[in-house]
Order: C-alpha cells, then structure tokens, then sequence
C-alpha cells in the first residue's frame, strides 16, 4: 500500500467556500439553486450556509472533523456548503440506511467522526439578514484561508484531508467509506466541465440521492461552474421530464432505469436547450440507447465510481456509433490500465484519498496511487484517445459449463428481445453446470419466446437454462440491480 499520487494544485480546503462566497459577493441575485422550497439567488444559499456552518460550529465541530449527517435531499445540500464554509469533511447518509450505515461509519471514522444535525427549516431573507449572511460566508471563508496558511497548520498537516466521505460497500457487503479531499472533487469537476461544457447560464437537473458520489457531485460541479442546479428530493418520471420539456435544463444525470423511465413518459424530443444527458451507475443496453437516441436525446455514456469522485470517462463524440460497455475517453490527468486479472485501474488527481480508517491516513485501497477497480475492461486505441470499454463487475462473474460468463453481456443481448422491458441474470448452483444461468424479465413477452430468442442469439454457455418473468426486478437507490436479492428471487421461483 502505498499513498503516492499524482499531486495537483487545484483546490486547498477552502475553495468551495470561496467559491461560495464569491458569487454571494459578485452576482447576489442570480438563480444558484431551484427545489420544491423554490428558488434561491447566490446570496440566499450562501447566507444560509453561513447560519449552517456556525450551527456546526456550536455542535463542536472544527476544522478537520467530519460530520455525518443522515437526511433527505433538501438538507444534504445545506450540508454540502455549511460543511465546506465551516472547514468540515461530510459524510452524508440516506436516513432509510442510516440505522445500519451509521454504526459503521462511526467505527471507520475514529474520534473525527460524530454524528450532526442542522436546524430545521431556512433561514431569514430579509434583506438586512443577507447582508449579514453574505458577511459571514466571506468570514468563513477567510477564516479557512488564514487557518489553512498559519505556521501551526502548515507544520501539521502531514497529508491531505478529507473533504467529502462517501459510504459505500466491499465484497460481500464489507462496509467501506471513501475519502475524497477537496482537490480530488475540484479536479473531477473542472475535468467533467471540460468534458461537458458547463457554465453559467446553465442549469443541472439532479435527480439522483445526494448520498452517491453521482449526486453530490452535481453540486461540486456546479458550484465551481457558477450553474444553477435544479434539486429533486427524489426521482418522478414526470415531474423531471416536465422540467426538461420546458426548456429550462441544460445538463441531467441520469441511471438507465431513469432513462427507460422517462422514454416511457416523454411525449416528445427534449429541447435542444437540453445539451448533454449524462448516463451512468448501470450497463446501458444498445436497445434502450438506439431508442433514447431515435427520441432525439443527447445521450453521454460514463464510467465512474466514489473512488473517482463520479466521472473517470465519458463518451461524447461520434455518439451513434456508441457499443455496449463503451465509456468514452478518459477524463483530463487520468491513466488507466488493466490489471493482471483484467481488472482496471485508475490514477490521477481526482482519485479518492483512501478508504475511511480512524488516522485519516491516505493510502487505503490505493497502491503507488493505482485504485484497482472490480470492473473488468480492456483499453482499445481511438482518434480521440484511449477508449475504455468495460466488461462488467469482477464480482459479478459465473461460471457456467466452465465457461466465464459476464450477466451484463447476457443482459444486453437479451434486452433486443421484443416485449423484454427489463432483463437480469443470475445464475444458481448446479452440479453439471456450476453456475446454472437464470433470466429474470419484465415485459410482455412469454418465457418460452425469450427462451427462443436466446438459443438465436447466445452462445450455448451464455444462454439461461430458465426464463422467468416478474412483476419487476430488485434494484436499490442508484436503480442497479441488487445481484443478492436477484439470486434469492430466482431460488424461490426454482
């Protein structure tokens, strides 16, 4: 294990709040952030941010701790700014999870790590209150900066520290948490804004839980961008798509659930207004992209993960000739390479610190600052660079009648099927095939059509020796499939 990674001057612990208190100070009354509260100018977010932050304050944090804090969307976006302007690393949690999460994170975390709250409700925007509020934000802000070029810092500060802690999973559920310093998330944001072009003017609809890297980083890339972000507590297939239909988004990230979701609903193409429609956190089918691209949706298939602070590739050019598992061209300071066992590994400013240990020692889970991956993929050479194509999840891998078999690539042949709406696979124990392929459908197709269209289209070890349709297939809050459940469901249907 080793904490060696490629250093980057980008962004010291501060920037956001500078960031935040500089549009407070330049453009007060542009639009920053639109929800179910309604809108909110610069000046607004950044004065309740302060009150936030001196709510921190007042709970004992100081700079250096990390604060977890277990709410909904509306509420983790105050955390996201009460926390940067405070100094303070974030590690925020969905409350339906927190119960098991928590006692987790707390043990990962060490003696840096207490659990926070914020006051209900927002604050005063009376117009003397902003005034006051702006103030403060550039107090904070100042505050940080002063803190972060004293003596007694510099002389202590031995290794970066986190800015942002995501909890995630490792094999067999082993509770994991990413940290990310605020340089990995500044580099991964001015590396997606140079891959999506973003500014201001232009607003980001976020749909996805701000507990995932791929929905907190919305508001990193925002905010760096001087965006608006457009906040929904959670996903509604027609409140998204009315918003998009009204010309008023720019940029969404979307899941392929999401996605199929909308298609469903939309009762026409999106504005051209809508520029790029960001895809990732599952395999996208080429059924479900060749019918999104017909719809005339600007379609960007991406690759990233917590441990990449979101994006690591996105394809963006030449987009029709798109395969499945391609995930475009890395994004700007990233290397990639494939392990012996054909994993892929990541280096570059923007990868995570280490995984969560009570020291906050970088290091964890990176060696001489590779972070090998459970995707499975292969490099191929394009006129635009290296392009990544990824196979599928290391963990994810059957065996059947001796034969490596990935559920993605079964998953995506077996989406081409007429009347499959959704597809999975798994695979039960078996003594003559090892892994017995199982498919599990949603659609109004028959078993035995499916079955059929198997024999045609897969090779033998590939093809699901039984087919069952459900009412729909088990996915958790990123809308992938839960591989656990999915097995559990196929036992009981056996």
């Amino acid at each position: 294990m080793s904490s060696a990674r490629p250093q980057v001057q980008l962004a010291p612990m501060h920037a956001l709040a500078d960031i935040l208190a500089e549009l407070a100070r330049t453009q007060p009354d542009a639009e920053l952030l639109r929800s179910a509260q309604g809108t909110r100018s610069c000046a607004e977010v950044a004065a309740q941010a302060a009150s936030d932050a001196a709510s921190l304050r007042a709970q004992g944090f100081a700079a250096g701790d990390i604060a977890a804090i277990a709410a909904g969307t509306d509420e983790l976006l105050r955390a996201t700014l009460a926390c940067a302007l405070a100094g303070i690393a974030l590690a925020p949690l969905d409350p339906a999870s927190a119960t098991t999460r928590l006692p987790a994170l707390l043990a990962l975390g060490g003696k840096r790590l207490r659990q926070a709250s914020l006051p209900a409700g927002e604050g005063d925007f009376s117009a003397a209150a902003l005034a006051d509020g702006v103030a403060d934000a550039s107090a904070h802000a100042a505050a940080l900066r002063e803190h972060a070029a004293s003596a007694e810092h510099a002389a202590s500060a031995e290794h970066e520290k986190p800015a942002l802690v995501i909890a995630t999973s490792g094999s067999e559920g082993t509770p994991k948490a990413v940290m990310l310093s605020a340089a990995s998330l500044a580099a991964a944001a001015h590396a997606a804004r140079q891959r999506l072009p973003l500014g201001q003017g232009d607003v980001w609809l976020a749909c996805l839980p701000l507990n995932h890297i791929g929905g907190i980083s919305i508001i990193h890339r925002c905010l760096h961008a001087g965006a608006a972000i457009s906040l929904h507590e959670r996903f509604d297939a027609l409140a998204v798509w009315h918003e998009i239909a009204s010309g008023d988004v720019s940029h969404v990230s979307l899941t392929p659930a999401m996605l199929a979701r909308l298609l469903d609903v939309a009762d026409a193409a999106p504005p051209a207004r809508l520029r790029h429609a960001l895809v990732g956190g599952a395999a996208l089918s080429r059924a479900l992209f060749a019918r999104a691209r017909a719809a005339g949706w600007p379609l960007r298939p991406s690759w990233g993960m917590s441990e990449s602070a979101a994006q690591a590739a996105t394809r963006v050019e030449n987009i029709d000739d798109w395969h499945e598992g391609e995930a475009g061209t890395l994004l700007d300071g990233l290397e990639c390479r494939v392990e012996a066992d054909g994993r892929l590994a990541l280096r570059g400013p923007q990868i995570m610190l280490g995984y969560l240990n009570p020291e906050l020692t970088p290091g964890l889970g990176l060696h001489d600052g590779w972070f090998v991956t459970s995707d499975l993929g292969r490099i191929e050479t394009s006129a635009n660079g290296a392009n990544i194509v990824v196979l599928g999840r290391a963990d994810d891998m059957l065996v059947s009648g001796g034969v490596n078999v990935h559920p993605v690539e079964v998953e995506a042949r077996l989406a081409a099927c007429p009347g499959v709406d959704d597809v999975a696979v798994t695979a039960l124990p078996d003594p003559v095939w090892g892994d017995l392929l199982v498919a599990l459908f949603v659609g109004a197709a028959e078993s035995g059509f499916v079955h059929d269209f198997s024999r045609q289209h897969l090779a033998s070890a590939q093809r699901p020796r039984r087919v069952l349709r459900v009412a729909r297939l088990p996915r958790n809050a990123m809308d992938k499939i839960d591989r656990k459940a999915l097995r559990a469901m196929a036992g009981e249907a056996a």
